[in-house]
């Protein structure tokens, strides 16, 4: 019976929202995406360019990085002017911005005032993408909330393929074409404006009132969601981080074999996403979700071989792609209407610090562990340790959170 799995939550916030509206919201969603992956292909480009600035070497790369670095500091900031200033508002006003300094490297000669560009590319990624998943919690609820969510996590996957081949064929051209892409802020902008309906409060009932006006944020209800998230954006980032290494390391150099098993990975994360919103909450608990990562981590730390290698990698991706949007649905259910903003910034600092983190700890796990296969299979039994630290917790409280969250 899975009406009683969803709770009467409140409808679907202020005026209707429909695909549209929703359409607009996966669009703004993949942005950040592109300040990601969009520039990998034109950084040794950019590094030959800029080869007499002292210090390139390091600054090259970091102009691909930083932005997610900036993002996981100032989302929570970014949540709190969300709650206060209104999610609409600050999400069309930061999309239009995310051009304006998206493009800038087009006119920029300096190696030192693209970085700081890119710090305020980051900046305005973080209200954006706060903004776009807040909304979506204020638009829908209940099983079509969460659809959105996992749809959220498809577009970003599906994209990151795309912009790393729109930045490779633009690149082909001159290491600055592809920051035009960056333009499109322009146009999604006003379409934000037009389509979006303004956010407003549910209203209040004799069963679930809920508060409007500022009141103590839920640190203890967010803590251990926030906590699960870096971790699971460890997991998540590790296939598409790592793969090319693993492929090396196995005597695979050929890019478009790389190029092949990367689009199988990216593919097999869609999967996933697309079995979280067509199977029931009890066929998802986390530590199952947990475990078939590690699975996949540990089939790819002990392959000699590609086809080991392959399969591993999509049993890993089909698993991440079902945590994430498990892990952001959840963290949706503990919040109200007045708080959504301030714990959807902290959700995603979390999720993008896992990010950045994600190179540095299976670096780490390599110089402990002798290789990048090793560092991977101790990353599997670490994911295969909590998803069993965790399954205690979830049998007890399974009868508990299912009205709660729809989990």
């Amino acid at each position: 019976m899975p009406a009683p799995l969803v709770p009467p939550s409140p409808a679907p916030v202020g005026a209707p929202a429909g695909r549209l509206a929703a359409a607009v919201l996966m669009t703004g969603s993949c942005l950040p995406v592109l300040g990601a992956v969009l520039l990998a292909p034109v950084l040794p480009r950019m590094q030959d360019h800029f080869d007499d600035v002292p210090g390139s070497a390091a600054l090259v790369p970091v102009v691909l990085t930083v932005p997610a670095l900036a993002l996981a500091l100032l989302a929570p900031f970014a949540g709190v002017i969300v709650d206060r200033l209104g999610r609409k508002r600050l999400l069309i006003a930061a999309t239009a911005l995310y051009a304006v300094f998206g493009t800038a490297p087009l006119w920029l000669d300096s190696l030192h005032a693209i970085l700081i560009s890119r710090i305020l590319v980051g900046v305005t990624e973080a209200a954006i993408m706060t903004a776009c998943t807040t909304l979506i919690g204020d638009y829908y609820s209940g099983a079509l909330r969460d659809r959105y969510l996992a749809l959220q996590t498809m577009c970003a996957s599906a994209s990151a393929t795309l912009f790393f081949l729109l930045g490779g064929a633009l690149g082909a051209a001159d290491w600055r074409a592809p920051f035009w892409l960056y333009a499109v802020g322009l146009l999604i902008a006003p379409l934000m404006a037009r389509v979006l309906p303004a956010p407003t409060p549910p209203a209040r009932d004799g069963s679930t009132e809920r508060r409007t006006t500022p009141h103590p944020f839920p640190v203890r209800r967010m803590a251990g969601i926030c906590l699960l998230t870096v971790f699971g954006a460890v997991v998540f980032y590790a296939v598409p981080v790592e793969m090319a290494y693993l492929l090396d390391d196995l005597g695979t150099d050929s890019t478009g074999t790389i190029g092949a098993v990367t689009a199988v990975a990216s593919a097999a994360t869609v999967l996933g996403s697309v079995l979280f919103t067509r199977t029931a909450p009890h066929w998802r608990p986390l530590p199952l979700l947990l475990a078939l990562c590690a699975l996949g981590f540990l089939l790819m730390g002990l392959a000699d071989g590609l086809p080991l290698l392959i399969t591993g990698a999509v049993i890993n991706c089909v698993g991440t792609g079902m945590l994430l949007p498990s892990l952001v649905t959840r963290a949706m259910a503990r919040l109200d209407f007045a708080e959504r903003g301030r714990g959807m910034g902290l959700w995603t600092a979390a999720f993008f610090l896992g990010e950045f983190l994600c190179p540095l700890a299976l670096l780490a796990g390599k110089e402990a562990a002798g290789s990048l296969a090793a560092a991977v299979v101790v990353l599997g039994a670490a994911t295969a340790l909590l998803a069993a630290t965790l399954l205690p917790a979830t049998r007890r409280h399974a009868h508990a959170d299912m009205p709660v969250g729809g989990h």
